[in-house]
C-alpha cells in the first residue's frame, strides 16, 4: 500500500458538514456578506469614488453629509470623505493580506518542524514566549519606527509580530495531529518526516491556519490605523482609514463625521471578520458549538 493512501475518513462527509454548519449560521453568513461587500469596494475603488481621494475643493470644506456632490461631505481641504474611505478600505485590506500572508509563510512551517520534531521544539517554543512576552502593537510600533512609514513596512510589521501567534496555533494542531493513527501508521511504513509533515500533518493543520487568519486580519486592520495615526504607516497623500482620523481630530468638534466615518468602517471590517471567522471555527469544530 502505497504511503499516501493513509488518510483519514470521512472528508467528503467533513466537507458537508462545514458547508451545512456555515449555511446554518445568520452570523456568519451576514459576516461573510459584509466580506463581499469590503472586498469589492476595495477591489472597485476606482469605479466607486466619485473623486479622487487627493482631489481638493477649497471652496466646499467641511460639507456635512448629504450634500449634492458629497455623499458623507467633505473634510478640512475639501477632500470627498467618501471617496478617501473607499480607497482606505483597500489600504487596510493591502496591508491586512500581506500581514496574513507574512505570518502564514513563516509561522506556519515552523509551527509544523517545531510540533513534530521535539529536538527543534525547544528552540522555537523559547523564541516565540521571549517574543509573546511583548504586547502585539509595541513589537509593531517599534518595527514601523525602525523600517520607517510605508505601507510595505508596517504590513511586514505587523506581520512579523504576528508570526509568534501563528507558530503556537500550528505547533498545538501538529501535536494533536501526529498522535492520529494515520500518522502513526505512516511512521510505521518508514515515511520521512517531512512528507509525514507536509502529506499528512499540513492538510489536516489547514484548518487552524484558516481561522487563525481570519483572528489576524481584524487586527492587522486595526494595527494599521493605528500605525498611520501614529504616522508609522502609510503615508499622505496615499489615503488611509487610520490618517483620516488623524487628521480628523483637528477639527473633531467643527466636524466630528470627519472623524465618526473612518472610524465605523474600521469596526464594520473588524466585525465582518470576526463573525465569519467565529462562523468558521464552529464549522471546522463542531465541538465548539456544543460547548457554547
Amino acid at each position: 500500500m502505497a504511503i499516501t493512501e493513509i488518510r483519514p475518513a470521512g472528508l467528503g462527509s467533513a466537507r458537508g458538514r462545514i458547508w451545512k454548519s456555515l449555511h446554518g449560521s445568520p452570523l456568519g453568513l451576514a459576516g461573510g456578506a459584509m466580506l463581499v461587500v469590503v472586498v469589492l469596494v476595495a477591489v472597485l475603488a476606482p469605479l466607486i469614488a466619485p473623486y479622487s481621494p487627493s482631489e481638493v475643493h477649497f471652496a466646499t470644506p467641511f460639507q456635512k453629509p448629504g450634500t449634492v456632490g458629497f455623499l458623507l461631505g467633505t473634510d478640512d481641504l475639501g477632500r470627498d470623505i467618501f471617496s478617501r474611505m473607499v480607497y482606505g478600505v483597500r489600504a487596510s485590506l493591502e496591508v491586512g493580506a500581506l500581514c496574513v500572508l507574512l505570518s502564514v509563510v513563516i509561522g506556519t512551517p515552523l509551527g509544523l518542524l517545531a510540533g513534530y520534531w521535539r529536538w527543534l521544539d525547544a528552540a522555537v517554543s523559547r523564541l516565540t514566549d521571549v517574543t509573546l512576552a511583548f504586547p502585539f502593537l509595541i513589537i509593531a510600533v517599534g518595527l514601523a519606527a525602525i523600517s520607517g512609514p510605508s505601507l510595505a513596512n508596517a504590513a511586514i510589521a505587523l506581520g512579523i509580530a504576528h508570526i509568534p501567534t501563528m507558530i503556537r496555533v500550528v505547533r498545538g494542531e501538529t501535536l494533536r495531529i501526529k498522535e492520529s493513527d494515520f500518522v502513526l501508521g505512516a511512521q510505521t511504513m518508514d515515511a520521512s518526516g517531512l512528507r509525514i509533515i507536509f502529506t499528512h500533518v499540513l492538510p489536516n493543520a489547514a484548518s487552524a491556519i484558516i481561522v487563525q487568519a481570519t483572528v489576524i486580519m481584524p487586527v492587522a486592520v486595526i494595527g494599521e490605523a493605528l500605525l498611520s495615526f501614529l504616522g508609522l504607516g502609510i503615508q499622505p497623500p496615499t489615503p488611509s482609514l487610520g490618517i483620516m482620523l488623524s487628521d480628523a481630530q483637528q477639527y473633531i468638534f467643527r466636524s466630528p463625521t470627519a472623524a465618526i466615518f473612518p472610524g465605523i468602517g474600521i469596526a464594520l471590517i473588524c466585525l465582518a471578520f470576526n463573525l465569519f471567522g467565529d462562523a468558521l471555527r464552529d464549522a471546522f469544530d463542531p465541538t465548539s458549538s456544543s460547548r457554547k
